[in-house]
């Protein structure tokens, strides 16, 4: 026996000796160049095939088809019990049940490279995986190491990529190298340029969906996300800044303080410089630190000097060469050190998370939802997305808090979906629908206001009383039962999926009319937007019937046959106020000058949300391309003083008389203010005036910054007002929540449509927004229409695509590609 134990313990030491070191296994010392995700990806393959201490496996792929992957880091006894050990987690948290009394493994996932051109973090996955399973492994006795490498392969290979093909060598470290700037849209977004690191929440992004599927399989402890920032800007690492959402425990405050603490030694050992308790707050739900924070772990953001400059090696501004073994080397130290000291807190990092499920001191016990039910429906599949329980009840009345009032009131439903507090992500359930976050300071690294009510454009009431539910599932399928042959087919028009189901008609070349007037047809109500499809438009289709009623049902849209084209009120089919819809051809600008995150967000809801194709086109070119070519052009926020120089800018001003149409989103907008033959004006203030008159500021140095935030407006929530009789407004009432995301004002248009818009009243119903910048939002414009000869400028000052999520925002754009004066074919 004792020959025998003697022959496993060489065997074992023999397998993992051939566990190679990531500089062994792939041919050069980390650091020396940057690892295509390929590379990665095999590194973690190999160790996992050769250790018994490590499980690799892939829980998603991105757009661009690369593998999404995580490693299990544990003793190999614990691998031999990860299942008791990870539903024994869950259980402390009130999710399922265990056979175990409570946790005694600390579990620890640390996240890297989730902007692309971050790079050193993946890297540093690499040599701190191998260091866990040869030099730390006493420390996988008691805890669960969770890697994720790279969570945004598609940014990173986009980086590295680029890098490798212009990099010197050997690399050049002065600033202005080209190794140091990359081309747009750099390597930090994903795919559809979508910032990771704001979408934890609103899971809009396929890498985003595939992580929350196996993050809410384990709800970790502890988690780290990290990242890079200036190059002059040493580390940042916990304890974070304020402002701390309010629902954030104590432990967990403390506990970040000893973790840097921790980490503190080892840079400290090292001479590496530090900082803590600047910048990266607490708050704003989406990122990789709050959203853990908010499901019970140990959220921290760790960030080091470089980012996508940095290149192998740059001179910082201080005269030093940062290079990427030093980067390397700084996210392995606080990687190991998270490690460190999780596994020297079990017991005490166990009893908090289980603590942190108690939701029973919670202000509101329900948030009752009422509304359109396709709303109330994609509300519900954001909530699965986080494993959120969610009820509904009918025929009812709430008393509470109204999101319609900003205050104390009441609502009645017929029907509502309840999301109580009660259940164990009920702390989550608080952020995301509580009406207003409360702030420490306004000095904030994001959006300070997000509430979903607003963001998806439902009636709300929060309920400091538990409200019971009595109905099941109201999100039946549609159908259509009977096929019937009629002059014509009517669909209502209140949502995406209305849109959604026009832009199947149209590309399936279905002519489709929109009516700008209510009317009553087959005993029927239909509202101004709502869309008729005849027989007469379609006499050519030999398949007309049945395509319709196919497109009907993939879109889960219910159509009414008419008996006739006469309507008992309102217009009739062939009236002018029933407009044939001109099927458009879209140019979306982007490129140099253009914000590659509006961008991506206008391509994300073109490709993914819309499913209508749109060309896009590079800014630069629009002055020498044939605009007559499209019907609109879309201008995302950006800067366009190079490309819509004078000539240009009367190309496209020829392009719109002609009957053309320019839609420009958010900072775009200020390309047309103030110009010759446009109506649009900056909005001004007193104190703007006032400051003419200033002469000196007597503000103390270090007060300046606090003084400055009277100007900003932090992602804020405001009530306008709204036109429902304009196209670009079918399908909503006469208010609208709208996210303020600056203080760009503009004035009422005097020559146009003033579509949405805030009056004398300025009401922010969340989120911080400072006095002066407030005092410039009296009368002011939200979304408006221009016209110029026979064509639109829409202008849409607050942008309706921001981050995908904000889901009651997305038909008005819907409405100016499809409604907004869009009659009229160009030959």
């Amino acid at each position: 026996m004792r020959h025998f134990s003697l022959f496993l313990l060489l065997l074992t030491g023999i397998l993992q000796a051939q566990v190679q070191s990531p500089s062994e296994f792939l041919g050069y010392e980390i650091g020396s160049q940057f690892s295509r995700h390929s590379d990665v990806v095999r590194y973690f393959e190999h160790v996992a095939q050769n250790s018994d201490l490590v499980t690799y496996q892939e829980y998603g792929r991105t757009n661009e088809r690369r593998p999404l992957t995580y490693a299990i880091i544990t003793s190999k006894g614990n691998h031999t019990n990860l299942e008791s050990i990870r539903t024994a987690n869950l259980a402390q948290a009130g999710i399922g049940s265990s056979s175990q009394a409570s946790g005694d493994k600390a579990i620890v996932w640390l996240s890297y490279n989730v902007h692309g051109n971050e790079a050193s973090s993946t890297e540093a996955s690499m040599v701190t995986l191998y260091e866990l399973i040869t030099t730390k492994k006493n420390w996988l006795e008691n805890t669960v190491v969770i890697i994720d490498p790279c969570i945004n392969p598609d940014g990173r290979d986009r980086y590295a990529n680029w890098f490798n093909q212009v990099a010197s060598t050997p690399y050049d470290p002065t600033q202005v190298a080209s190794e140091h700037n990359e081309p747009w849209p750099g390597g930090r977004p994903n795919h559809y340029l979508f910032d990771l690191n704001r979408d934890w929440a609103w899971a809009t992004q396929v890498e985003s969906q595939s992580r929350l599927k196996v993050y809410n399989k384990w709800l970790p402890h502890v988690h780290v996300d990290f990242h890079e920032q200036g190059i002059n800007e040493p580390y940042y690492f916990a304890p974070a800044a304020e402002p701390f959402h309010e629902i954030i425990s104590d432990w967990q405050r403390d506990f970040q303080t000893q973790i840097g603490q921790n980490h503190a030694r080892y840079f400290d050992q090292e001479g590496w410089l530090f900082f803590t308790r600047e910048r990266f707050d607490l708050l704003y739900p989406s990122y990789g630190d709050t959203y853990p924070t908010y499901m019970g772990a140990i959220g921290m953001t760790y960030e080091q000097a470089g980012h996508g400059r940095a290149g192998l090696g740059i001179h910082n501004d201080e005269g030093f060469e940062l290079t990427l073994f030093d980067r390397v080397a700084h996210h392995k130290t606080t990687g190991l050190s998270t490690v460190e000291i999780s596994s020297q807190n079990v017991s005490k990092i166990n009893d908090e998370f289980a603590k942190f499920f108690n939701n029973s001191d919670l202000k509101y016990k329900s948030y009752v939802l009422s509304g359109n039910k396709d709303h109330l429906a994609a509300l519900a599949e954001l909530l699965d997305r986080h494993e959120i329980t969610y009820g509904f009840a009918i025929n009812g009345k709430a008393t509470g808090f109204s999101y319609t009032k900003n205050g104390q009131g009441s609502m009645n439903y017929d029907l509502a979906m309840v999301v109580n507090t009660d259940q164990p992500k009920g702390k989550m359930v608080k952020v995301l629908l509580e009406p207003d976050a409360k702030l420490s300071t306004p000095l904030t690294y994001d959006i300070t206001a997000w509430s979903l009510p607003h963001a998806y454009g439902l009636d709300a009431i929060a309920s400091t009383t538990k409200v019971a539910t009595n109905s099941g599932n109201p999100f039946t399928q549609v159908v259509n039962a009977q096929r019937i042959d009629a002059p014509g087919y009517i669909a209502t028009w209140n949502s995406m999926k209305d849109a959604q189901f026009l832009a199947g008609l149209l590309k399936a070349g279905i002519k489709t009319r929109f009516t700008e007037k209510p009317f009553v047809n087959s005993g029927q109500k239909f509202d101004r937007g709502s869309l008729i499809i005849t027989k007469s438009d379609n006499k050519n289709n030999k398949d007309f019937i049945n395509t319709i009623y196919k497109i009907a049902a993939d879109h889960g849209r219910q159509l009414t046959p008419s008996t006739s084209s006469f309507s008992s009120s309102g217009p009739d089919f062939g009236s002018p106020e029933v407009k044939l819809i001109n099927p458009p051809k879209i140019a979306l600008l982007k490129g140099d000058g253009t914000s590659s995150l509006s961008y991506g967000a206008t391509w994300y809801y073109f490709e993914k949300t819309l499913g209508y194709p749109a060309t896009s086109i590079e800014a630069s070119r629009i002055g020498s391309i044939n605009l007559n070519n499209f019907d609109i052009i879309i201008m995302p926020s950006g800067r366009y003083r190079s490309a819509l120089n004078d000539s240009a800018l009367e190309k496209v001003k020829n392009f719109v008389r002609g009957g053309g149409k320019i839609i420009a989103i958010s900072s775009a907008v200020n390309t047309f203010a103030g110009k010759s033959g446009f109506s649009l004006k900056r909005n001004t203030s007193n104190s703007d005036d006032k400051k003419k008159d200033k002469k000196e500021n007597l503000t103390p140095y270090a007060d300046r910054e606090e003084e400055s935030v009277t100007n900003f407006i932090t992602g804020s929530i405001f009530k306008t007002k709204v036109d429902p009789t304009h196209p670009m407004a079918f399908g909503y009432g006469d208010t609208y929540y709208s996210l303020k995301l600056g203080s760009s004002s503009y004035k009422h248009l005097d020559r146009g449509f003033n579509v949405a818009y805030i009056t004398d009243d300025v009401t922010n119903v969340a989120g911080f927004a400072g006095d002066a910048a407030k005092s410039k939002l009296g009368k002011s414009l939200v979304f408006g229409e221009e016209r110029m000869g026979s064509g639109s400028i829409i202008y849409l000052v607050d942008d309706p695509l921001f981050r995908a999520f904000w889901e009651n925002g997305k038909l008005f754009f819907a409405n100016a590609l499809f409604f907004t004066n869009n009659n009229k074919f160009r030959l």
